[in-house]
This record gives C-alpha cells, sequence and structure tokens, in this order.
C-alpha cells in the first residue's frame, strides 16, 4: 500500500464516513450503510476504493460480506504521518536547544 492511494482514498468525506464506521470493528456492508446519506451500492464503491488502497480488508460471511480496518495499510499510513510528528519534535527540541536558557527568580 502507497500513502498516496490512502490519502487520496480517504480525502472523499462520504468515503472517509464509511471507514470511520469500521473503527468500532468488522461490519457487513448493510450496517455500513444504515443511516448513511448515500446508498448501499454507492457504499460498496466507497468499501472497494478503501480495499484497493490497503485501508480495509473483506471476508465472506454466509452470503454477505463483512468489512474492517486493514492494519497493515493502516500501519502504512501511519508511518508516513509519524514522519512529520518525528521531525517536528527533532525541530522543537533544537529550538529549545538554541535559545538561552532564563533563569527562574526565588520566589519571595
Amino acid at each position: 500500500m502507497t500513502y498516496g492511494k490512502a490519502l487520496t482514498a480517504l480525502a472523499e468525506p462520504s468515503r472517509r464516513r464509511v471507514f470511520e464506521r469500521l473503527k468500532s470493528g468488522p461490519l457487513p456492508v448493510g450496517a455500513i450503510a444504515r443511516d448513511m446519506p448515500v446508498s448501499r451500492p454507492a457504499v460498496s464503491q466507497h468499501l472497494k476504493v478503501l480495499k484497493e488502497a490497503g485501508l480495509v480488508a473483506d471476508r465472506p460471511e454466509g452470503t454477505r460480506r463483512v468489512y474492517c480496518i486493514d492494519p497493515h495499510g493502516l500501519a502504512a499510513l501511519r508511518r508516513w504521518l509519524d514522519q512529520f510528528w518525528d521531525e517536528a519534535l527533532v525541530a522543537f527540541q533544537a529550538e529549545v536547544e538554541r535559545q538561552p536558557k532564563q533563569k527562574k527568580e526565588p520566589k519571595a
């Protein structure tokens, strides 16, 4: 999975809502589509895109498919995001170390 495909997939608001519905655990399409402002076939199409991006996986359960967040795809996206956090922390540390230390005045 490339982070580019994942970011593109999640850029669409309805697709992002479909993905967010899976955060509490695996669900069939019907449960994901319930109370969504888009049709069940549209939810299926969003799931297809999310699956192609490596963000969700599915498994057969009787006559239906159950979808869940793919931890491998999510981990790849997180690694990409973490690089920004790591760089921000390094920059913050450098800035703190660059500034002169101020002495604290004793309390009266």
